[in-house]
Parts: structure tokens; sequence; C-alpha cells
């Protein structure tokens, strides 16, 4: 199994922890330190290693802040994972909604005037301390860089940093060589008059040099950093341990690699050595490297490697389309067999383990997976509630007649990255509330599916349309509807989102999530998602000149119709539904025999 069930999260130990920490941030005249959930890379996903946040609170959210004061401490969640951090966290650690409440306002009561907070400059961006140097403006709160963690020199046992090898990613699968790549940023760093690009997000190096790795669990890429120069050439800094002599062959000429421990001399003297401005990405780029390059001229812009690796070329989404049929059948196979467990025993006496170990038996019968693509969510009755639950063993919940399950879930596979998410009904019969909201949830994802919309447009123009049918209930849901997806790589990909806070336009190739959801706590949660492409949308005879995006659905899993009241539905998207579910039997039937075959042709009927 690729998933485990332990439970992480220990809630006693915090306050023993944070009595600890506070003695050493006392020998450091510091008054506070902002504990992040981030490591040296800025990814949005850490090694155990870097999970100073869980270590520390309890929590384990994918999300979240820290700062523990001599006198108080706060855990800052965002409305995904408040729920959780209450159940987490000891009470030593105050539970403040954010970005409702900020971290600067809290400080500005936690603190005396004249106090100082630390932080580690490895784990901050320049965007998030000048935000918060902001909101303290005139407290008299003052930010220090750190040199030591205070975290880690009371964390005994903390693991090693990780090691895992570099392997290639084959031409077959990346469809650009890692020179072409090169070249084409270098060819934007010599128009803009930049000498050199600092590249940390461990994805965007993976993506430019077509290699992948296993440092981050679920995600398929290494702990390195690297050096685009406006020539095209690339220092790479990574581990010798991680580097074997095939990547060194498929590196070639034009990439050196380098121990990481020649970092921060390389950082010093690129202001002698490269001709023009050195280019950092405030949003992701840790201070720590903005330190090293005094006296260079520092030009703050994207990352170069963000937007070309979200616009997928023909072979990576060939490679989509082929993972997502793949995972259909996965898919398919696993409702199958849930199903037919109501037929010939009762659901109830599954549990959410059992769910999610079945599921990924079926997907490793696939012969092509090579990782889940982030820890699989399976949430029963209350815990659906809980948009991000994680089952431990002592969470584990048996199923209930009438429950409804959030079961969501990826896999990753050599040609793509997949992402699903399908709500379940145990029993034959749901309730009447429960069906109105499944209702509205995919009347919002039956809109984002079917929309046609002008080029330039952004995630948050858009994001309102998925949430129009529960907002007519007075419902909403505290999460964005859609997030960007990698390539054999991160199953969460900037910088395209489709989200009420993302100014990024959409383009042909970028691959979002389509996951409009309703979360009523301590009763149900309910969750849809396919994932779909951006692309050129086909030009209509009455249409003006004007160009045209429109998306191509990826995922082919039929939804649960008995989920589903009719009267809440238009006649288009009755025609959307069932237009869905003949694609899906004919796109995934084939691949299937037996009693799946039998059951997607049953679940793939007209309403």
């Amino acid at each position: 199994m690729f998933q485990s069930f332990e439970t992480t999260s220990s809630p006693d130990q915090g306050p023993p922890r944070l009595a600890r920490l506070r003695v050493v941030l006392e020998a450091a005249e510091l008054d506070a330190f902002l504990v992040p959930r981030a490591d040296a890379h800025q990814g949005e996903y850490v090694a155990p290693h870097d999970e100073r946040l869980a270590w520390l609170s309890g929590f384990t959210g994918s999300a979240g802040f820290c700062v523990a004061a001599l006198t108080r401490a706060a855990v800052f969640i965002d409305g995904r994972y408040r729920v959780q951090a209450r159940a987490q966290c000891a009470e030593d650690f105050e539970k403040v909604a954010w970005p409702e409440v900020s971290i600067g306002s809290w400080l500005r009561e936690a603190l005396p005037e004249g106090g100082v907070m630390g932080y580690d400059p490895w784990l901050h961006t320049r965007g998030e301390i000048d935000r918060l140097a902001d909101s303290l403006a005139g407290s008299g709160v003052a930010l220090l860089a750190v040199e030591a963690n205070p975290v880690d020199a009371i964390w005994a046992d903390q693991p090693e940093p990780p090691r895992g090898k570099i392997v290639v990613q084959p031409i077959e699968f990346a469809g650009e060589t890692l020179e072409a790549k090169c070249q084409r940023l270098a060819t934007e760093l010599r128009g803009k008059g930049q000498g050199a690009a600092v590249l940390t997000l461990p994805d965007s190096i993976a993506w430019l040099l077509n290699i992948r790795g296993s440092d981050i669990p679920r995600n398929p890429v290494p702990h390195v950093f690297a050096i685009l120069f406006a020539d095209g050439q690339v220092t790479l800094f990574a581990d010798d341990e991680k580097c074997d002599d095939a990547l060194i062959e498929h590196l070639g000429p034009d990439v050196t690699v380098e121990s990481p421990t020649a970092f921060a001399a390389t950082l010093r003297g690129l202001a002698r050595e490269v001709k023009g401005t050195v280019r950092l990405d405030r949003t992701s780029c840790p201070i720590w490297v903005e330190q090293q390059l005094s006296g260079a001229s520092i030009v703050w812009d994207t990352d170069p490697c963000a937007l070309p690796k979200a616009c997928k070329n023909d072979t990576e989404i060939a490679g989509a389309r082929e993972a997502h049929l793949r995972d259909a059948v996965a898919m398919c196979r696993f409702l199958a067999w849930f199903d037919a467990t109501a037929e010939t025993q009762s659901q109830t006496g599954l549990t959410e383990i059992d769910l999610v170990t079945r599921l990924e038996i079926f997907r490793r019968e696939t012969n092509a997976l090579m990782e889940i693509s982030f820890e699989t969510i399976c949430g029963a009755g209350p815990h659906g509630a809980l948009p991000h639950y994680r089952v431990s063993t002592d969470s584990n919940r048996q199923l209930q007649d009438g429950d409804l399950v959030v079961l969501d879930s990826g896999g990753q596979y050599l040609d793509g990255t997949t992402d699903i998410t399908r709500t379940l009904l145990v029993g034959e019969q749901a309730g009447d509330a429960e069906k109105a909201a499944f209702t509205r949830v995919l009347k919002g994802m039956i809109a984002i599916s079917r929309l046609r919309f002008p080029k330039g447009l952004a995630g948050q123009h858009l994001d309102a349309l998925a949430r129009y049918p529960l907002w007519l209930a007075g419902w909403d849901y505290d999460h964005g509807t859609g997030h960007g997806v990698g390539s054999y790589l991160c199953v969460h990909e900037g910088p395209q989102r489709l989200s009420r806070v993302s100014d990024v336009p959409f383009q042909p190739g970028m691959i979002l999530s389509n996951e409009p959801g309703y979360y009523r706590e301590g009763a149900f949660g309910i969750r849809i998602e396919n994932l779909i492409v951006v692309q050129t949308a086909e030009a209509l005879p009455e249409g003006d000149a004007r160009a045209m995006l429109d998306f191509e659905t990826l995922t082919f899993v039929p939804i649960d119709r008995r989920l589903i009241d009719t009267a809440l539905l238009s006649a288009e998207e009755i025609d959307w539904i069932n237009a869905y579910h003949v694609t899906c039997r004919q796109k995934v039937s084939p691949r299937l025999d037996g009693a799946a075959a039998i059951w997607l042709d049953r679940a793939t009927e007209n309403i």
C-alpha cells in the first residue's frame, strides 16, 4: 500500500513541545517565532524532515501557520481545515480563522511594543514577509531572520532530509527536450535583460530538465536547486547520491551538477559572473536566496518555468487522456465492486479504510501506477464534511445506511497525473436534503464543463459560475473550484487556478480540476470532480471574430444518478449528463469485461 493509516497527529505532545520552544526563544531574545508548513523549496508538499508545523502543533493540514509567542500561541487555518484543527491541536493553541484574521493583527495584541518575532529565511518568501511587515507597520513589532531554526533545536528525532534517486522522464512522455526548454526560457531571459534565474520549486526544475524524483511523498520530484542562465546553461545543485551515470548522460554538456553545499557561494558570485539582472520569484523564492545575492541586481519576476509547464504540449495532453482512461477503468471496477457489495452483503460491513485499500488495489492492477497522487480522502457521513479528511486507524468509520461518502483520489502514471472525486451512496436511498445539495453541486460542475468564454479571462472570472446554484440556496464552499494539475508532477500545480483569487488568464493546454462541493458540518459532505483541459473553442457560425476558449473533459467515470434530483435540473443539464454518460460508456467499456462492464452499462443509462 502506498497509503498508510497511522495516526500522525499527537495533540497531547503540543503543550510540552511548546514549553521547550519557549525556553529556546527566551535564550535567543525572541518574543515569538513563526512556524509555517513549508520547506526551503517552497512547494506545497513537504518531506517528513520539514513537518515542523505538524510536529509542534499537531495540525497536519496542507496549509497554515503557527505563531509561538512566550505567553500565547495560535494556529492560523483557512475554512478547509478549521474543524480538523480543533480536533488536532491542544487548547494551548488558539485556532485563528485565517485569512480573515491576519498574523499581523494577532501579533499586535499578543506581543508587547518593541517585541521581536523571528522567522527562518529558508521557509518564507519575500512576498510573505513584505505582507507581514506591512500589517505590522506602526505596531513596534519587529521581524528578524534567524540563522538556526529553534524548532529544529528541540526536535530530537527529526527525520533526515530526503535523498531519493533522480530519474529521467523519457521524451516520449515529456514531448520536448530539456535543451529546447532551456533555450526557449533563456530567450525570454535575454529579452528582458536578465542574466540568470534562480529556480527553487522542485516541480519547475523537474519539468525543465525532464527529470523526476521521490523526495516528496506522492509527488515525483527531487529536492534540488538550479540556476538557469541567459545562454541556456543550467547549474543543478543536487546531492551526489541522487545522481547516477544515466542521469548525467541525460543532462548533457549544458547542465553542470554541483553539490548543494556550493549553492550559497555560487549565488554570491552571480553579481560578478552574469550580465544583467538576477531573476527571483517573490512568491516562491526563499528570502535566504535573496540574502546571498548581496551586490547583485535583483529583479522580481515570475518563475520562468511556471507558465510553460502549465501549458501542456500535445504529447503531455495525449498522455493525460490515456492516464485518465486507465484510471477510469480502475475507478469503474471499484464502483462496480462497491455496488455489488450492496447486493451480496451489506455495505455497512465496510469501513473507510476498506474503500481506500480496495481502490488502491484496482489502481495497482493497471500495472502502470507509480504512486497515488495524494492521500486518498474517504470521508463517510460526518467525515465527508471535512474537505481534506484523512482516515486513520483511530478515525476509521464504519459505513452506515444512507451515508454519503466523499471519495477523492488520484494516481501518478508516467504519462499523467489524475485526480477524481465521486460522492458515493451507501444503500439505495438518499435523503431529500442530500439529493438537493448533490444536485446543486452537480449543476455547478456542469456549468464549468459546458463553459465557453473569451480568451483573457482568469479563474476569478469563472469561479462564481460553479457556486451560483449553491448561492441560490444560501450555501457555499470554502475551497477553490479548481487547481492546476501537473504532467506526472504535482497534483496541485500553479499558476492557474479556478478560484476567485486567481488572476492568471487561462491558456490552451492548462489542465485544471473542476470540483465544486458542499459540506454540512456534523452531517455530510459532497464533492464532484473531473479534470478538464483548456482548449481553443471552435468558431460558431453566429459568433464574432473574438478568440474563445472552452474545456475538454479528461475524466470519464459515471456520476451516481440515484443522488440526482432531476426536478432541479434544466433540459440542457440533463442532456449534458446523458451525453457525458454515453461518452463514458464508449471510451471505457472496451477496456472492461465481466461484472464491471455490465455495471458500466447500467450506471450510464439515461435519466
